[in-house]
């Protein structure tokens, strides 16, 4: 979710329209089994989709996406369907919330306005639709003139799904089923506090569950789902995702995804199952062309449209930002209706709280894989503040960088968007070392993977070797206070669950509070000081 380059996961976008091209011819060789067929008139239906738009709903500092641009964008489309006869539908993959500042301050309110002036058919629900109490979600889905849907959600205490599982929607004469699936990822990576009263249940088993009846309604099946794309299903730390629905589950025609983020630029097609992703915060609108005649859904055309993207080149020597595809001029209406909300926080998000001489690496790519110095800031911020020997942070809590120079509070905020509160445990020597251990432990390429706070030691094979907390061999008899996010202590992330345990205390302070207090009191930051220089080390 967070990197402006786009190059990070192995595309290159100026060969945007060679992959555009490739997709159009791979898709158009493929056939799907035949359905029931209603009549024998050719329908021609669109399939646009979005995903992952935590917070995104205004173009960012270099002009890329925002819902302005993408209103003009899709109402383009869906002007040029009418006028060859056919019909359109718009989907999200889920995870509308969580991102960016204004929106994480006003519940997302300016991202659901928009999605209903640009009208969207129906949303997955996300796992990050959860890091907000209940009623705020709940709330959320009543500012909706689209349906929320979650198949595989339910309350604990009434047994009843959360929100509708499908629906049926008529497309130009087309009956087609959504159904909504949500990653099972949700109660290890959203927030804990929320997650407990529900249950989560296996998408496939939900999905085989209600296909004869979708079936039953409709002629084509579409999912909805936050499950995440993985290469060859081989889906590693992370729950089942699309490949792995599409493998066992027969009869679902579409798959419209989203959760890990991926930019597919041709979809990728399993057990005669089209599954699509949009890469994340509107960066693109996903298109896809059908026609369906004699019971057979075939598609024509696939493309992810770029919203305004740039790319870097060097023109006479100085380097500039160009469009990856054609500029697209943004919604006035789209514009009177978001700008509000983007002025209510100026004010505050403006404000500088600190500098720091070189960029603290904070992209998902790097913060997964290894320590960084904005990590361990992190940690110490929080170790400050609840005055603890150690800090433990969870690298999923790190959500962007900071670059070199003025550090603003929109800084702080787009790194620490969740509003977790600091707590501290007090544990024995022994209990910590095997607290350390097991965290320590967490596998890289997960928001599991940990950064620490005056912590010195050497994991192999998942076994603690060495273990010294402020330069001090680590005591068994000994008392220590840990600083931990509440996320973690209450077992976010597969941790080791702490807040239900003596010794532990919630501080109450945000943990966005907490960093933006500490850059306040350090600055001018100096980067050099918080690298990580290995005293971590995983074998």
């Amino acid at each position: 979710m967070q990197s402006d380059s786009f190059v990070c996961r192995g595309w290159l976008f100026h060969r945007f329209w060679l992959l555009s091209f490739i997709a159009i011819f791979l898709v158009a060789c493929h056939a799907p089994p035949k359905h029931h067929s209603r009549d024998d008139k050719t329908y021609k239906l669109t399939v646009l989709h979005t995903n992952d738009n935590h917070g995104h709903f205004w173009k960012n500092r270099k002009g890329e996406g925002g819902m302005a641009a993408r209103k003009t964008l899709i109402d383009q489309i869906r002007g040029e369907v009418a006028k060859q006869g056919g019909s359109v539908i718009l989907l999200s993959g889920g995870d509308i919330n969580t991102g960016t500042p204004t929106s994480d301050m006003l519940d997302a309110m300016p991202d659901i306005k928009g999605m209903n002036m640009i009208g969207y058919t129906a949303s997955a629900v996300g796992n990050h639709e959860f890091d907000n109490p209940l009623p705020v979600l709940m709330k959320q889905a009543r500012w909706a003139n689209f349906p929320f849907l979650a198949a595989n959600v339910y309350d604990k205490s009434t047994g009843k799904r959360l929100f509708q599982p499908y629906i049926v929607v008529d497309s130009g004469g087309l009956k087609i089923a959504i159904i909504g699936l949500t990653t099972l990822d949700t109660v290890e990576t959203s927030n804990p506090d929320v997650t407990r009263g529900l249950k989560f249940t296996d998408p496939v088993k939900e999905a085989k569950a209600l296909m004869p009846e979708m079936r039953s309604k409709a002629d084509i099946v579409i999912a909805a789902t936050h499950l995440g794309w993985y290469f060859r299903g081989n889906y590693g730390v992370n729950a089942p995702g699309d490949v792995n629905l599409a493998r066992k589950v027969n009869g679902i025609d579409i798959i419209a995804g989203g959760h890990s983020q991926d930019p597919l630029f041709r979809p990728d097609i399993i057990n005669s199952t089209y599954i699509m992703q949009a890469f994340e915060w509107g960066k693109y609108v996903g298109r896809a062309d059908f026609i369906y005649k004699d019971g057979i859904l075939k598609m024509t055309n696939y493309a992810l449209i770029p919203v305004n993207l740039k790319e870097k080149v060097i023109r006479g020597g100085k380097s500039e930002y160009v469009n990856v595809g054609p500029v697209i001029s943004e919604n006035k209406a789209m514009l009177e209706l978001l700008e509000p909300y983007r002025k209510e926080g100026e004010a505050l998000l403006n404000v500088v709280v600190g500098s720091v001489d070189k960029r603290l690496p904070g992209e998902r790519s790097e913060v997964r894989f290894h320590e960084t110095a904005l990590g361990r800031l992190i940690a110490e911020a929080q170790r400050d503040r609840a005055k603890a020997d150690l800090a433990v942070l969870n690298s999923g809590g790190i959500r962007a960088s900071i670059p070199a120079g003025q550090i603003t509070y929109r800084d702080v905020l787009t790194v620490q968007p969740f509003g977790n509160q600091v707590a501290y445990m007090e544990l024995s020597g022994r209990d910590l070392k095997n607290y350390l251990q097991v965290v320590g432990s967490m596998p890289p390429d997960s928001g599991a993977f940990a950064h620490f706070s005056n912590v010195a030691m050497v994991i192999e094979g998942g076994k603690l070797k060495q273990i010294t907390v402020g330069g001090k061999r680590v005591e068994d008899g000994k008392i220590y206070r840990m600083a931990v996010n509440s996320f973690s202590a209450a077992g976010g992330d597969g941790y080791p669950q702490l807040d239900n345990k003596p010794g532990y205390v919630n501080t109450g302070y945000i943990d966005g509070e907490v960093l933006k207090d500490y850059i306040q009191k350090v600055s001018p930051i100096k980067v050099s000081t918080y690298e990580p220089k290995g005293e971590v080390k995983r074998y």
